[in-house]
């Protein structure tokens, strides 16, 4: 058998990568539908952070996807999971059972779920979109964050990642030049200047989803990814009429219909999605009307956007995994207009770190006293 002499690019350390165990300061974001086990498991193998996608499976689905992630690789990688769930006790309980080393949160879990997990060795990182949020999480003890700028593709806010990246960094400055807990920078993120940028800013690493969607790796249909392929930077929109929530997708005929519609019409659909994502995932209506209690209850919603909600699974399905574009919705950063290329996760993040370095390089050059 002949030696593989390919040189790979050198590690790149920081705090978040000594955290979580990895090489490099790169994680793929938990993204619904799309970050199984296969995408999961190659960043892992390729260095990165992969992050398992829960909320679109059922407990069964995701002790399976663990255990087949686990198959496929023998690094770290995460799994994203809902804490305002009803059953993410038994999910949490799950991650610690299988010795998953990272649970990531949209919405944080309170501290004594987030002290259960630390206690049993799992990495706690949720996603904030507000330096007051950052620092909430911090005292809770969350071991690290992912901040996400409106650039990002999913649900997202107003401020860019130029902007609200610092501004978290500052909120829990150490006094000392870092910041109280590892921060990761996730918005608009695709090569090796990127991280750079992220790194001068003070973040630790960079999250990115859009990118590792439109990957070898990715089992998003070619049809689709050819359909990101062919958009610009002026190509998504920041729509609410999909879940109620601010939520970046790619402009397509079925949400400049959304955008146009009456609100009863959204409504009306948004409940029959929400009675099929019901049926799909056998969970009961009782269920699901105690999830939406949890998430009014926590303020972050209003009765209509829970109902709204239901919409997303199925739209997101449609477009993800079905390929039907016509039906679907396809979540997307803004960075959708700088690819043009569907490299594997590991040609991805060799990319990346090769391209950091050499800025890296330049910059100490061009810099130098």
């Amino acid at each position: 058998m002949s030696e593989d002499t390919t040189v790979r690019a050198a590690t790149l350390a920081t705090r978040f990568t000594d955290l979580v165990g990895v090489e490099y300061p790169i994680v793929q974001t938990g993204m619904g539908w799309v970050s199984g086990p296969s995408l999961t498991a190659a960043t892992a193998n390729a260095g990165g952070l992969g992050i398992l996608a829960s909320a679109t499976m059922t407990f069964a689905e995701l002790e399976a996807a663990i255990k087949k992630t686990k198959s496929l690789t023998d690094k770290p990688f995460g799994v994203n999971m809902r804490a305002d769930a009803t059953d993410a006790t038994d999910r949490i309980d799950l991650v610690i059972r299988e010795k998953v080393k990272v649970a990531s949160f949209a919405l944080a879990p309170k501290p004594d779920l987030i002290a259960k997990l630390k206690d049993n060795g799992v990495v706690v990182i949720p996603s904030i979109g507000a330096a007051k949020h950052a620092v909430k999480v911090a005292s809770w003890g969350a071991d690290a964050v992912i901040v996400q700028g409106g650039e990002g593709g999913g649900h997202t806010g107003q401020v860019a990642t130029t902007l609200l990246l610092p501004s978290v960094i500052d909120a829990i400055s150490d006094g000392n030049g870092s910041t109280t807990i590892p921060v990761v920078a996730a918005g608009g993120f695709f090569d090796g200047r990127g991280l750079v940028a992220a790194l001068a800013y003070g973040a630790e690493g960079v999250a990115m989803g859009t990118r590792f969607l439109l990957t070898a790796d990715s089992a998003v249909p070619e049809s689709v990814k050819q359909e990101y392929l062919k958009r610009t930077l002026t190509d998504t929109v920041v729509s609410t009429k999909v879940d109620g929530m601010p939520h970046r997708v790619l402009r397509t005929q079925l949400v400049d219909a959304l955008e146009s519609g009456s609100k009863a019409k959204a409504l009306v659909a948004a409940a029959r999605n929400a009675n099929e994502f019901k049926q799909m995932t056998g969970m009961r209506w009782t269920t699901m009307l105690r999830d939406g209690a949890s998430m009014k209850k926590s303020g972050e919603r209003t009765w209509q956007q829970i109902i709204m909600a239901g919409n997303t699974p199925m739209l997101l399905k449609a477009g993800l995994v079905e390929g039907n574009t016509d039906a679907g919705v396809l979540a997307s950063g803004q960075v959708v207009g700088m690819i043009d290329t569907l490299p594997s996760c590991d040609e991805l993040i060799q990319s990346i770190m090769a391209g950091a370095h050499e800025r890296l390089a330049a910059l100490g050059s061009r810099f130098a006293v």
